[in-house]
């Protein structure tokens, strides 16, 4: 977003994928969530024209590759340890340990205090550019929406006639710059998977979506698509703290089950609880999970090459990624964590390995 931002005329962002001039002076993105980069090589036919828009790059998505973190990463230009969305729920800082869920949101916490830094909408209409967002109508007044999309003009939208006729208006004037999105296809991988059969009819549907986009935005309209994670189908389940000591020590279980953020509670500030709760981990699943203290995940810049206090006080003191198919479920969500067939946040190159297509309207 920097980039297309920068294609506008905005002189604080910086262009880092050669995005050049914008042809027309309309900037339209298209978030597909749950779209990765594999998508195309494995299902092309399904999606003739997502398969005919020019690659222009495959972009790495910051970690955890989850909705959250990934969009507030795309609309603030920063990285994680920057704008503090950690993850898909974390704990909430001296609060007791209370788990804010990141999407749904909390009204006891301030989406401007918890994510701090301007989005590229409040630059970009400071500087002149409409911005314009366009969603399901459920979303408008959300927690998530003005910690990460704030300084958009919202247009809710929940049928495809609907988002293509708020889309197409917006990008009536110039300069402009219009962000689309549509979740159909994480929602449909999640319940029945990658490649199943309502996966493929999601994916169909944007690629026909798209399709009439092409054909009806105004003239010279930059269309770029791009998403905010892939994502894997589930090859095993490992229930924490069932038949196994995996809890011990821990106090609050956040994350999700690809990516999981632990706290030890008042343990927090032992050395040898958080050797121990590694030791214990690395033990039982060896090479199946990558393992952080929260300290070397700060290091090793999982979460950027800057890590705020804010944030940093949000991470787990204990991180763990899940390799391969395995997904790490919490044992008072077991049931509904493990209904879902389709699952991201890890680091693998499926999960964090996005898309970034390009078509100009003819």
């Amino acid at each position: 977003m920097p980039s297309i931002f920068s294609s506008l005329g905005l002189a604080s962002a910086a262009d880092s994928i050669s995005a050049g001039q914008s042809p027309s002076g309309r900037e339209l993105l298209f978030l597909v969530d749950g779209f990765g980069a594999d998508v195309l090589a494995r299902y092309a036919t399904v999606a003739p024209t997502l398969a005919s828009l020019v690659a222009h790059a495959t972009v790495q998505t910051s970690f955890p590759s989850t909705t959250a973190t990934s969009l507030a990463t795309l609309t603030t230009g920063e990285m994680p340890g920057t704008h503090g969305m950690l993850g898909y729920t974390v704990q909430v800082p001296r609060s007791g340990g209370r788990i804010l869920n990141t999407l749904k949101w909390d009204e006891r916490v301030d989406p401007v205090i918890w994510q701090p830094v301007p989005t590229l909408f409040e630059r970009g209409m400071a500087a002149g550019i409409r911005t314009t967002h366009v969603a399901a109508k459920r979303y408008e007044n959300s927690g998530f929406t003005r910690a990460v999309f704030r300084g958009a003009h919202y247009k809710g939208a929940n049928i495809t006639s609907d988002l293509l006729k708020e889309t197409i208006d917006a990008l009536k004037v110039s300069p402009s710059f219009v962000y689309l999105y549509v979740n159909d296809l994480d929602s449909a991988g999640h319940s029945d998977g990658v490649g199943s059969d309502k996966w493929l009819a999601a994916l169909t549907s944007i690629d026909q979506l798209v399709a009439l986009l092409i054909e009806q935005v105004p003239r010279g309209t930059r269309i770029w698509v791009t998403a905010d994670h892939g994502m894997i189908n589930v090859g095993e389940k490992i229930v924490l703290g069932q038949d196994n000591e995996l809890l011990t020590d821990i106090a609050v279980i956040a994350g999700e089950p690809r990516a999981r953020h632990l706290y030890l509670g008042q343990k927090a500030d032992s050395p040898q609880a958080l050797s121990e709760v590694i030791s214990r981990w690395s033990e039982f699943f060896g090479e199946k999970v990558t393992l952080h203290s929260r300290a070397t995940a700060i290091a090793s810049g999982l979460f950027g090459a800057e890590v705020s206090q804010a944030a940093a006080e949000r991470a787990g003191d204990v991180i763990a990624i899940a390799q391969d198919g395995l997904v790490l479920l919490d044992p008072e969500r077991a049931d509904k964590e493990g209904e879902m067939v389709g699952h991201h946040g890890g680091d693998s190159e499926i999960e964090s390995s996005v898309p970034l297509l390009v078509r100009v309207a003819d």
